[in-house]
């Protein structure tokens, strides 16, 4: 396998504030729970396990001028990440509770500064850095009208530097909002789409993830079903379709283990892996991230 250029993500940062619940929630009064405080955002979990496993990586994306958001990118750096971070004095670092309890975690998410995040701050990030050979795009961008020319333009500018793209489709429910035929024009084209069980219903319907990674095909080349404990299917250009099953671990907290897989899976993939080597790297992420409580590698 060759060593693939530099990453460029595209995406959200936020501080996780993670909450595992020992048992249902007792409304109006309390319910224990280990809580920890630390990095968050899809986008940005996406570049730590890419720096983590010794990709070049690059995150681009938007904080708050507040301690928060310096401490995320101080997280960043030190752990590889070469952070092209604007720094937004008009709002809040991005912020994020989750809710998780076996393999299941609710979300309640303020996105802040990440709204902030302009089409010339991404066009300028990647003209930047001429040893980028692919975009990595969390849809989260997309799915925020106060983004999506931001998003819009880092797929483009990608697409005009000859970068390979690759887009996670981020969440269910603000995929419903906007609408499955919107979101799949956005990313047509893409060389790699993932999604999870959730989303893949929502974009593509029925039951089955093999059904739904094969309609996708449609409008990404390659696309990557995450189908938690039950595995993962990948769906390619020539009609064939790789299965892999999830590695057997004790499960502590699922937040961050759909960004760690998609980590595991560029670095495969990238690399020249084929889709059972890299589907495969991807679990051993995936993983290692459900096994602690928080989205980024442990320090």
């Amino acid at each position: 396998m060759s060593r693939p250029g530099r990453v460029v993500v595209v995406g959200d940062v936020v501080t996780d504030v993670v909450a595992v619940v020992a048992g249902p929630l007792a409304t109006g009064s309390d319910t224990p729970a280990a809580i920890r405080v630390g990095g968050g955002g899809q986008g940005a979990n996406t570049a730590a396990w890419l720096a983590e496993v010794g990709m070049p990586v690059t995150l681009v994306g938007a904080v708050g001028d507040d301690e928060a958001g310096r401490a995320r990118v101080v997280e960043l750096t030190g752990g590889g990440v070469d952070c092209a971070v604007t720094a937004c004095g008009d709002r809040p670092t991005g912020s994020v509770v989750v809710l998780a309890s076996g393999e299941e975690r609710t979300m309640l998410t303020e996105r802040g500064a990440n709204e902030r995040l302009t089409e010339a701050h991404v066009r300028h990030a990647l003209a930047a850095l001429p040893d980028a050979r692919h975009l990595h795009l969390s849809a989260y961008p997309l799915l925020d009208a106060a983004t999506r020319d931001a998003g819009l333009a880092a797929l483009a500018a990608a697409r005009a530097g000859g970068l390979s793209t690759s887009v996670d489709a981020a969440s269910a429910a603000p995929l419903r909002r906007v609408g499955a035929a919107a979101f799949l024009d956005w990313v047509r084209d893409v060389d790699l789409l993932l999604v999870n069980s959730d989303e893949a219903e929502a974009l593509a319907g029925g039951a089955d993830p093999t059904q739904r990674a094969r309609a996708l095909t449609a409008t990404a080349r390659h696309v990557v079903v995450k189908c938690g404990s039950a595995g993962a299917v990948w769906a390619g250009p020539d009609g064939l379709v790789t299965t892999a099953p999830a590695r057997r671990v004790a499960v502590v907290d699922v937040t961050g283990a759909g960004d760690a897989f998609a980590a595991g899976l560029l670095a495969g993939w990238l690399a020249g892996a084929t889709p059972t080597a890299a589907l495969a790297r991807a679990g051993e992420l995936g993983a290692r991230v459900v096994g602690q409580i928080g989205a980024r590698p442990a320090r």
